[in-house]
């Protein structure tokens, strides 16, 4: 094959993509026409009905995305008394790697010019002893550079405080959040309804769709309202039969909301390659249009590329199974192109293309990390290889990670919210009968019936539509995630909000299922549009005389969060601690140091970088049965100046044995003696955190107690060592 007959074979593909969408734009008016003429309508008639839909669609989305930014930020106040707090004990409600994100946000502030903010950021020098990083990659911190620069260009310096303007822009993003599930679900069944009944279960099951009432600035409360916003528009443009523009409007609304998802959060490109599967298995059963799927892909590649250069070469991006198994669908794509349609070989290669897909996208991954120089997400892999059995570690970070509860598979307490308010229940009768439709018409097309152009009300076929089967196979793989680790739940409940509420308010859902059953006492269609509208509408009253007024009880309900012995603790740091000086403690704590005084610190709540996982796990050992020489030298080789001890940690009684701090350091310490199916641990020296309490020798040797309230004990590290007993 020669160039010239590639070339010319892309202008010919080219030229029918534009006929097809000329025929189309044609061919809808004269449908619509004739199908107006059969009812007695006008034209004039239909086309206010339909603005008259639009309109009120567009309004009632856009008013439940304002009343969900408004009732997370009253639920805010309330929790926090926020408005009547003093700066500090504001801060001080950031917890973790929160508190990490809000501090690079003031510094940006503080700075002399955007440009002096942002390169501090990318040369930073000031946070970790010892360690000078580019904060903007290591922590994605995109969303405070366009916070501050929103902030300080819209003038809002004598108007509203940075506090209040960070989260509101966060509250803000979660009201786009439910406007574009609302839109989606809207988009699938044709009925507003859909999306009034998503936006219900959403809040209803907040619990489970959303993080942001423990951590306001983390990255995916950033980063899932644009993720939304790029599955609205690719429901859009998958549907048959759109209009150019319509699905151009599309196509650019992919394409933009996929970068700045990319660029929003570190972890986007997997999440990505979710969807990046669900497409390929939607074309692999040729149940969309190729060319449009293979246009996602592109995007994707787009994407990659213009994040792999803003991120300052960001080698997780090209190391990552996103760009891999990009990579070989488009090569499958060639080589398919490259082989007449008809012939043996074509039809093997169909046959073969999934498995051809998965060997060429292991063996480019596998080859892209040898070639490439990387560090980033290793850690993962050997969690992944914990979690599935098929390794043993005691190494305390891996350990330490599969005792968070997000970590772990769901309980049962999930399971039974979702099914309390109605939610699950109705997800599972939804996707059984899209999957038994998406069935069928699989085995149509390998029986080579062809597909119907535009399915009909009366045809009872839903599994045809492709943006249908590919929110099945979305919803399926993202459930399978959610099965194995709790935290995925916030990927996957929001779907299956959508997924449900599409199900139950779209008559071609209950058509499909009335011609399984060979309805003939009542008109099919009739009892169709009847249900569409009468079960939503139950289930709407239900949820409201259920959970209305517990939701209008949390809102009235005045909650306290007061921690004075943090307070008392920041106070002290910024009146009696020298400016150079470093402290050293759990990474939860040293955030919340970081953001309220702005000290250096010598570990954060990172979990993306080796050294600084290496880092916490030698802090830690404050907790263990060192002797007092060793966690010493620990501590000044970062350079640590001030130990802050928690009474939290070094007392916890956990609900789970094995999984305290102090525990995992016993394990990974070697510290552990096991007896008759028991274990006990077992030094020749005492926990550190306790002994240097008693104020003997020769723990009074090294450290010096010069603070301690009721929760902190903070000790100075002695620069000259005294053996006096």
């Amino acid at each position: 094959i020669t160039l010239k007959e590639m070339s010319s074979g892309a202008a010919d593909l080219r030229q029918r993509k534009k006929q097809n969408c000329t025929e189309s734009d044609k061919m809808a008016p004269e449908e619509r026409n004739k199908e107006n003429s059969k009812l007695g309508r006008s034209p004039k008639y239909v086309l206010i009905q339909r603005f008259a839909k639009l309109f009120f669609g567009c309004l009632a989305a856009v008013t439940s995305g304002m009343m969900y930014a408004v009732y997370l930020s009253t639920y805010h106040e309330r929790k926090f008394w926020f408005s009547s707090r003093q700066e500090l004990e504001r801060e001080i409600t950031f917890q973790g790697d929160s508190a990490v994100y809000y501090s690079f946000y003031k510094e940006l502030l503080k700075a002399p010019s955007f440009e002096r903010g942002v390169y501090d950021l990318t040369h930073n020098n000031k946070t970790i002893s010892l360690k000078t990083i580019n904060a903007v990659q290591q922590m994605t911190l995109y969303p405070e550079l366009i916070a501050s620069v929103l902030y300080q260009a819209s003038g809002s310096e004598e108007v509203i405080e940075p506090v209040y303007f960070y989260i509101g822009i966060v509250f803000g993003l979660q009201g786009i959040y439910v406007t574009a599930l609302f839109v989606t679900s809207w988009v699938m069944s044709g009925t507003w309804l859909a999306g009034m009944l998503t936006v219900a279960w959403f809040i209803i099951n907040r619990t489970d769709t959303t993080r942001i009432d423990y951590s306001i600035p983390s990255r995916e409360n950033w980063a899932l309202p644009y993720f939304a916003c790029q599955v609205a528009a690719l429901t859009g443009y998958l549907k048959k039969n759109l209009n150019c523009s319509a699905e151009k409007f599309c196509y650019l609304l992919v394409s933009a909301s996929t970068y700045t998802f990319m660029m929003m959060w570190e972890y986007s490109h997997y999440l990505l390659c979710v969807q990046a599967v669900s497409l390929f298995l939607l074309d692999s059963f040729a149940l969309a249009q190729t060319e449009k799927v293979h246009e996602v892909y592109k995007t994707y590649l787009l994407s990659l590329f213009l994040g792999y250069l803003l991120q300052f070469e960001n080698s997780a991006l090209l190391v990552s199974p996103l760009l891999s198994l990009v990579a070989a669908l488009m090569l499958s794509k060639c080589l398919q192109m490259n082989i007449k349609k008809g012939t043996f070989i074509s039809r093997l290669l169909k046959i073969m293309r999934i498995y051809l897909v998965l060997t060429i996208t292991v063996t480019l991954n596998f080859l892209l990390k040898m070639f490439v120089p990387h560090k980033e997400n290793e850690h993962l892999l050997k969690f992944i290889e914990v979690k599935l059995g098929l390794n043993t570690t005691k190494n305390f970070t891996m350990n330490w990670l599969l005792c968070q509860e997000s970590l772990q598979a769901p309980s049962q307490d999930f399971f039974l919210r979702l099914t309390q308010s109605s939610l699950l229940p109705f997800y599972i009768l939804v996707l059984i009968i899209c999957l038994f439709s998406v069935t069928q018409v699989i085995f149509r097309t390998i029986c080579g019936e062809p597909l119907k152009e535009t399915v009909k009300l009366e045809d009872g076929r839903i599994g045809e539509r492709p943006e249908i089967v590919y929110h099945v196979i979305h919803t399926i793989l993202l459930g399978c995630l959610a099965m194995c680790l709790e935290g995925m739940k916030y990927l996957w409940t929001p779907y299956v909000c959508m997924l449900a509420a599409f199900g139950v308010c779209s008559p071609e859902l209950w058509m499909t299922l009335f011609k399984w059953l060979r309805l003939k006492a009542v008109h099919p269609i009739l009892l169709a549009l009847i249900l569409s509208m009468a079960v939503p509408t139950i289930i709407g009253f239900s949820l409201w005389k259920e959970f209305f007024p517990r939701i209008m009880t949390e809102l009235s309900e005045l909650q306290e969060f007061y921690d004075p012995d943090t307070v008392e603790l920041m106070t002290w740091i910024k009146r009696q601690a020298p400016v150079t000086a470093v402290f050293a403690g759990s990474p939860q704590l040293m955030g919340v140091i970081k953001l309220c005084t702005g000290w250096m610190v010598s570990s954060l709540p990172l979990y993306n970088d080796d050294d600084l996982l290496k880092r916490n796990e030698n802090i830690y050992q404050i907790y263990s049965k060192r002797s007092a020489e060793d966690i010493y030298k620990i501590l000044t080789s970062y350079k640590a100046n001030f130990m802050v001890i928690e009474d939290s940690i070094c007392n916890e009684v956990g609900p789970v044995r094995g999984c305290r701090v102090k525990d995992l350091l016993d394990i990974a310490n070697g510290h552990v003696v096991c007896e008759e199916d028991d274990s006990y641990a077992y030094s020749k020296y005492g926990r550190f955190c306790h002994e240097i309490k008693m104020n003997y020798s020769p723990y009074v040797n090294y450290f010096t107690r010069v603070y301690w309230n009721r929760s902190y004990f903070v000790y100075k590290i002695n620069t000259v060592i005294s053996f006096q007993s």
